[in-house]
């Protein structure tokens, strides 16, 4: 097969430019040339261009996508560059009158490739995405099989593509891997999915996949499961179509036989069906490359001005179910971390908080906006969480504590009841941190007890107990123990008073004080650990 000439010879083969010349570009390269249309390849690597000098004398070679741009005898541009480059090189191609073929996917948002398919559209210019398994024999094979009717009612579908590398650190393997599958499963049923769900594994960088697998819920009641993955021990390239009349496998990694025919059925006898198996049968093929079939399908639809097999439009419903199926592995690793609270809970969180499984959490108590209760920990009744706050992992709150915004309780801190944590105080838990040096294993405890508030801005050094009813003042930096009652300032903090339960401080006559709301103090001896004790307390309003 060739790129139709006319009679005057090669003269009217479009002029192709390739832009990047790649891990795949370099193989765009090689098929483009072999079918004539390759006039110029612009890349930015010195090496690569002086390998392609050799390899290709014949070649124009540049080194930026301007110099593309600019030359008015390219008239259509291959684009093999990381996925997020895709969109702007696309728009810029088109606006300077190129037609445009894209490897996969067409770009990276939806919206984005809205515009483009508009762009292209108003442009009158061909835009094309490299879903290469639309070239192969094999794929044909199969869609041919399905518009028949051969394979009967289509059940459901699911497709492999596994291997170990090539790791992408740009895109994660949702995108890199399942557009292909992706765009056969719709391609085959010729609907668009009706719910989608996905699940991804992230080993090698915490937010990047290397494993997914998602699963395609059509209006026909069809199903279709993609399995991808870079992190697997063996190559693996296969589908599987399954009718209720036959059943269908490709399988590219097979040298010969890469599409079989499996005439299984099902028997039923009463209510229990009975599986009848069938010898499969190998069916012929042509013997193409795919990627030459890409290449020349390409530069046929320029000459031609046909809509390509795989055009904008088409790559635009596979990156809507790309997206979608990035929505759902967001959502579902969400769902992983943190517990979904029943409507009937007896406690309030708000829709931004987060609220990890494992976690206690008792009547009334309120959790506002962009908080995290980290698992193993317990919270009390009644208490108040503000915005920002983090408590946890492995922390125990009692009832009726307030913590105002942006504050942290970090594990080894202990809140008795009715503790007030005011707004950016610190508590901390290693004595002497570094970031070089894991010490979670030193971890100091705090136990701060009841009734204590804790000024805004005031930072706490681990390791110490905040008496009951004490009183931090704003800003201040504990470094020891704080008696009961005891109203502490300064950094380093030191006792400057004392403070009723009520949060007003005391006024001494003789060793003696009265609070307006009735609490009643006495002094004890000096070297007590306490010097201050409620003889009685104070009158709850």
């Amino acid at each position: 097969m060739s790129v139709k000439e006319s009679s005057s010879g090669p003269a009217d083969i479009p002029r192709v430019a390739v832009v990047g010349s790649g891990y795949w570009g370099k193989n765009l390269v090689r098929n483009f040339h072999a079918i004539n249309a390759l006039y110029a390849v612009c890349e930015s690597n010195s090496e690569t261009l002086a390998t392609l000098s050799e390899t290709y004398p014949d070649i124009k070679l540049l080194k930026t996508y301007q110099e593309v741009l600019h030359d008015s005898t390219i008239q259509a541009v291959a684009i093999s560059t990381p996925a997020e480059t895709h969109a702007t090189l696309v728009r810029e191609a088109l606006l300077a009158g190129k037609d445009v073929f894209v490897e996969k996917p067409l770009c990276l948002l939806v919206d984005e490739g809205k515009e483009l398919v508009a762009l292209a559209r108003d442009q009158s210019k061909i835009l094309m995405v490299g879903h290469l398994l639309w070239y192969h024999p094999a794929i044909l094979k199969l869609k041919a099989l399905i518009e028949s009717g051969e394979l009967g009612r289509i059940q459901y579908i699911y497709s492999n593509r596994l291997n170990l590398g090539k790791i992408r650190r740009e895109e994660n393997i949702l995108w890199s891997f399942a557009p292909h599958d992706i765009s056969v499963i719709l391609g085959l049923l010729d609907e668009m999915p009706s719910n989608v769900q996905t699940q991804g594994g992230n080993y090698l960088h915490q937010q990047i996949a290397d494993v997914t697998v998602s699963l395609l819920s059509f209006p026909s009641g069809v199903k279709a499961h993609i399995f991808v993955s870079w992190l697997h021990p063996f190559k693996e390239q296969k589908l599987v179509v399954v009718g209720d009349r036959q059943m269908a496998v490709f399988d590219d990694m097979e040298k010969t036989d890469k599409l079989l025919l499996y005439p299984h059925s099902i028997a039923w006898k009463g209510q229990n069906p009975i599986a009848n198996k069938a010898d499969a049968l190998p069916l012929a093929l042509e013997v193409n490359e795919p990627l030459r079939e890409e290449c020349l399908h390409f530069v046929n639809c320029v000459q031609s001005r046909n809509v390509p097999r795989t055009d904008g439009e088409e790559g635009l419903r596979v990156l809507t179910v790309l997206e979608q199926c990035q929505e759902a592995m967001k959502k579902q690793r969400m769902s992983d971390a943190y517990e979904t609270l029943p409507a009937s809970t007896a406690y309030f969180a708000h829709e931004s908080a987060f609220v990890d499984k494992g976690v206690e959490i008792g009547e009334g108590t309120s959790i506002w906006h962009v908080s995290h209760i980290l698992k193993g920990s317990r919270i009390g009744t009644q208490c108040k969480i503000g915005q920002n706050v983090v408590v946890g992992p492995n922390v125990s709150v009692g009832n009726g504590v307030k913590i105002q915004n942006n504050v942290s309780v970090y594990e080894g801190v202990t809140l008795e009841d009715l503790v007030f944590c005011g707004p950016s105080m610190v508590f901390t838990n290693v004595l002497n941190p570094r970031s070089a040096i894991p010490r979670m294993q030193e971890l100091r405890t705090t136990l701060v007890r009841e009734g204590a508030t804790m000024g805004a801005n005031c930072t706490i050094l681990c390791g110490v107990t905040i008496g009951r009813y004490a009183f931090i003042g704003a800003g201040a930096v504990v470094t020891k123990d704080v008696p009961d009652f005891a109203l502490v300032v300064g950094a380093p903090a030191k006792v400057t008073g004392w403070m009723c339960e009520c949060g007003v401080k005391l006024v001494w006559k003789e060793r003696k004080a009265t609070c307006s709301c009735g609490g009643q103090y006495t002094m004890t001896e000096p070297n007590d650990e306490n010097p201050v004790s409620c003889t009685e307390r104070m009158r709850l309003p």
